[in-house]
């Protein structure tokens, strides 16, 4: 396997071989790992993003995937690079991490066979496709500003080739504890399958990203949070949760809202909307919370009385 990252270096973007530590250029310049202000690894014209693969988190919302996958799109105004800043907008409560693999596209590719994929793949990254649930009221069908607000996809450090992304284990950690831990071997539409059925109608170009899922226990995090994602054989992803130096404009559009069904999602458990079985309490398997009613993290927990809102059972965005 071989590794790249895209760096600043004296001021510009340079494309640099990972060499142990160090980065190299093409010219031989050398940067030590730690030192360096890295870019994206990859400059995408399109993010295709599916929904639900992952069998731990059709399992955390009790319910059933669909016979074929779903995908959202993220604007590519969204791309944030590894040690930057992911800001969580003032105004807004419920930014979820939710630690991915990012499939990187070397070829133009339209209309090619899933056992065909992989000559079109240029390698893999590390992705967190955080969410800000905040929208999700408004934007349940589309997910833009759930999932497309600036910063909110951050790929790298670099790009890896010739993975075999069989078997391989993913992590989520926040300030150094595991979050969310989940293997590969959990997807129910593979790498090459992703591909294969997004290039029947849409072409992919050189550079563009497909994310393909996330594992059980995706949770808000807070503005000073270290949340760090890790892939077996492609290294780890950090960056730091900010607090949006501006509000939201109030004199325009639908504000970020704070729902029962926005802060069930953030906290795992819209299955209560779909009445398929009563909330369980403190304890409870999937809301895991202590006297104070706080959840990991210290989100408060919901009221988890009647409700009249009830979850379409057809709109299983994640």
């Amino acid at each position: 396997m071989a590794e790249t990252r895209r760096i600043l270096l004296d001021g510009y973007p340079a494309e640099m071989v990972r060499d142990g530590d160090e980065l190299v250029a093409g010219d031989g310049r050398r940067v030590m790992i730690d030192a360096a202000r890295h870019l994206p690894p990859v400059e995408p014209t399109k993010i295709v993003c599916v929904h639900l693969n992952y069998k731990s988190r059709v399992a955390e919302f009790m319910t059933k995937l669909p016979p074929a996958p779903t995908y959202f799109h993220k604007p590519i105004t969204a791309l944030n690079s590894h040690d930057a800043d992911v800001v969580r907008p003032e105004g807004c409560r419920w930014l979820n991490y939710e630690g991915e693999i990012a499939i990187v596209i070397g070829r133009t590719c339209r209309n090619i066979a899933p056992g065909d994929a992989g000559a079109y793949i240029a390698g893999y990254s590390v992705a967190n496709d955080y969410g800000l649930h905040d929208f999700r009221d408004t934007d349940a069908g589309s997910m833009l500003r759930v999932k497309g607000s600036d910063t909110l996809c951050p790929i790298g450090p670099g790009l890896v080739t010739d993975w075999d992304f069989h078997g391989k284990r993913i992590r989520t950690l926040v300030n150094g504890d595991v979050r969310q831990d989940g293997s590969t071997d959990e997807m129910e539409w593979d790498m090459h399958y992703l591909v294969a059925d997004i290039a029947r109608t849409i072409t992919l170009v050189p550079g563009d990203v497909l994310l393909s899922g996330t594992p059980a226990n995706s949770r808000p995090v807070e503005p000073g949070d270290i949340v760090t994602v890790e892939v077996e054989g492609l290294g780890a992803l950090s960056n730091r949760i900010v607090a949006g130096p501006t509000p939201i404009r109030t004199d325009v559009g639908a504000q970020p809202t704070e729902s029962e069904e926005v802060r069930s999602t953030a906290l795992g458990g819209d299955w209560e909307h779909r009445g398929e079985r009563a909330p369980e309490g403190p304890g409870g398997k999937h809301y895991k919370h202590d006297a104070a009613g706080e959840a990991p993290g210290g989100a408060a927990v919901p009221d988890r009385g009647s409700s009249s809102e009830r979850r379409d059972p057809s709109r299983e965005e994640r």
